[in-house]
């Protein structure tokens, strides 16, 4: 099991199991000032017994439940946002024997001050029953709001993985202007798997071939993936065409995590704007966003743009109606031709979790002696250049230390991230 400011994860009926459900939930309702819960769900088999079991816990706490059904994590967040709290039943983009718990409190997702919370033991007070209501939501009125209407009618093909996108997004698009297609609408016949950035689209490619863009989304989708031109794009990607158009709406403070592409931070100072690094993680980024007071930004590696106006937490669906609203841009293949200029490469080595602080801190010193810049802020991750870093980070669930590398040059990345992978090994035997 996964116990994280991400949420509670775990494989479920092995590691992750109903009385989990009720002891995270319990601790999870001291937390909830408001006394009022959104919950929703995505698609997995095991979603609908797991949503009745939190909506039980909580309404024995005194806790009114405000049930959306099956709803993407996206439209979850922002009903969070009336009501004080929710909780989302989605283990995101693990595979579907996979389930879990993401918290919200106050519109963003808990942080690293309030795990421990849900984590430890609380004492409850006795309440009265809280009563349980069905609603639904005006998301996609209220994205579209912020939108606006786009011209051109572009054609685009949505690849929904099975997952709980199936009306909300692909409504949003032809709510605000687009002719959209639909593939892999249900989780039983998807061909794919549940995380767009790992699978290779090979339908969606087929799909958006006569079209304008593709999008894909996974189970709870706060994910998005980009097709353009027969080509799957990287997460970054992603992330650097929502700032871009953030930045159109006049958005200028940026937060970025440490791992995100160095061509989204230029494209922002080249046009005037700041960025400010915070710690891998969405509830990193968020919390820093609100510390700073920054205006949007998010997370590469999981092709996470996040818009604190809107939202706390990775957009996915907001993102596919602003990405739409930008093809009928001239400069848009200008736009995606610079994020794709960077090569990012992520790996990972066994490294005994024991070792880890003892393999990164030697690792420290000896970037200290090589690169220009050393930054400590989560893991190490060197500068080697203005184009080019190398970060290594441990993890917090495996036996793995991961190493990512980036640069404008794609064999230069490749070495740099091999070169680095061989350091950690040779560091890893010699403190053994």
């Amino acid at each position: 099991m996964k116990k994280t400011i991400s949420g509670i994860r775990g494989i479920f009926g092995e590691d992750f199991n109903l009385k989990d459900v009720i002891y995270f939930c319990n601790n999870f309702s001291t937390l909830v000032k408001s006394k009022k819960c959104v919950i929703g769900k995505d698609t997995r088999p095991s979603g609908q017994m797991i949503k009745e079991v939190v909506a039980a816990t909580l309404m024995k706490n005194g806790i009114d439940v405000f049930d959306l059904g099956t709803m993407p994590t996206p439209v979850v967040f922002r009903e969070a946002r009336k009501y004080g709290a929710g909780v989302i039943i989605s283990s995101s983009h693990n595979p579907i024997e996979w389930n879990g718990l993401k918290f919200i409190i106050d519109g963003r997702g808990i942080n690293e001050r309030e795990l421990p919370q849900i984590l430890e033991k609380q004492e409850l007070p006795k309440s009265e029953i809280g009563l349980e209501t069905q609603i639904t939501s005006v998301y996609i009125q209220e994205a579209k709001n912020l939108i606006g209407s786009i011209s051109g009618k572009p054609k685009i093909a949505v690849d929904i993985g099975g997952g709980a996108a199936k009306k909300v997004a692909p409504d949003l698009l032809r709510e605000i202007g687009c002719q959209v297609s639909v593939i892999n609408e249900d989780l039983s016949t998807t061909t794919r798997g549940p995380d767009p950035t790992s699978d290779s689209l090979s339908d969606l490619i087929l799909a958006s071939a006569d079209k304008d863009i593709g999008f894909a989304f996974d189970l709870d989708s706060d994910r998005l993936v980009v097709v353009r031109d027969g080509k799957k794009q990287t997460p970054d990607v992603t992330l650097g065409l929502g700032v871009a158009k953030s930045l159109d709406l006049g958005y200028k403070k940026f937060v970025l995590s440490i791992d995100t592409s160095v061509a989204v931070e230029k494209f922002i100072k080249q046009k005037g704007g700041s960025v400010e690094r915070s710690k891998v993680g969405e509830a990193n980024v968020i919390d820093l966003m609100l510390k700073t007071n920054s205006q949007a930004g998010g997370e590469g590696s999981s092709g996470g743009f996040i818009l604190p106006e809107f939202n706390y937490c990775r957009e996915g669906i907001l993102t596919s109606g602003l990405i739409a609203s930008m093809l009928s841009n001239p400069n848009f293949d200008e736009i995606l031709d610079f994020m794709e200029s960077y090569t990012q490469i992520r790996d990972k080595i066994k490294v005994d979790a024991k070792y880890h602080d003892p393999v990164i801190e030697q690792i420290s010193k000896k970037f200290a002696t090589e690169f220009s810049e050393v930054i400590t802020q989560d893991g190490v991750k060197g500068i080697i250049d203005e184009d080019s870093w190398v970060l290594i980070r441990k993890s917090n669930t495996e036996d793995i230390i991961r190493v990512s590398g980036e640069s404008n040059d794609l064999i230069k990345c490749k070495k740099i991230v091999k070169d680095t992978l061989d350091v950690v090994k040779k560091c890893y035997d010699e403190i053994r």
